[in-house]
């Protein structure tokens, strides 16, 4: 095991929940981190929190909905960094409802942010990750093992999230570049609240994953020795819901 003093770490979706316990954790192990969020405001926040490291976050402000947002942060990024070692994919959204009633705007949007924009940034950015024979990590969701009625939407988008990182597993691996996929179950984060509202089901936070217990885990295949790779993490409530 190493820390990560002197590496670059991009998270998307790192102004909340479990990208921001990531951005977090990898700073606090010596990491430089850009953080990705469309809300400015929370990404300033979170520099705010770390406190004494709070110099080792930096925020990037992009919409991922947005191919103009994207563009512009590929090129800020690599105006910042000469390379990579770490590309986490936290960002998403989510819209329930049953195929029969559910819009189709939000099955688009589910699409463009949870999948399409991976696609791009890693794309966009392998260049940097080539450099420096980094690590891939996508956030996807037990939704990307195992749909459920009411949010075929949202399920859809993570499967096909896995099939971006399987391929590009089969593709890179070759090339030093380790990619990891986790699956988490329900965890207390904001989104997680949003969609408990939704259902009316009560929200207890307690019983449910921590955004913290994500990070770990992801610290910790980070770490992990060149001579192996984690491919898939399942990490779930101890109590079992789903």
């Amino acid at each position: 095991m190493s820390s990560h003093t002197g590496r670059v770490a991009v998270v998307t979706g790192a102004g909340s929940g479990i990208g921001r316990a990531i951005a977090f954790k990898l700073a606090m192990d010596g990491a430089v981190v850009g953080m990705i969020d469309k809300n400015l405001s929370s990404l300033e926040a979170v520099c705010k929190e770390a406190g004494g490291f709070g110099e080792m976050l930096l925020p990037f402000k992009a919409d991922l909905e947005k191919d103009p947002d994207i563009r512009g942060l590929v090129t800020d990024l690599n105006r910042r960094f000469d390379g990579m070692d770490i590309l986490v994919h936290s960002a998403g959204v989510i819209s329930l409802g049953d195929i029969g009633t559910a819009s189709v705007d939000d099955f688009d949007l589910q699409y463009r942010v949870n999948v399409r924009a991976a696609y791009i940034l890693t794309q966009a950015l392998l260049p940097l990750l080539r450099a420096r024979q980094g690590q891939v990590v996508f956030i996807i969701s037990s939704s990307g093992i195992r749909a459920k009625a009411g949010a075929a939407g949202y399920s859809a988008s993570k499967h096909a999230l896995k099939a971006l990182a399987d391929a590009l597993r089969d593709e890179v691996n070759r090339e030093g570049i380790r990619v990891t996929c986790v699956f988490p179950g329900r965890t207390a984060t904001p989104m997680q609240s949003e969609i408990f509202k939704t259902t009316g089901v009560p929200y207890v936070p307690e019983v449910l994953l921590q955004p913290e217990d994500v990070a770990q885990v992801v610290l910790d295949a980070l770490r992990l020795n060149r001579t192996a790779e984690v491919t898939d993490i399942h990490v779930r409530p101890a109590i079992k819901s789903d």
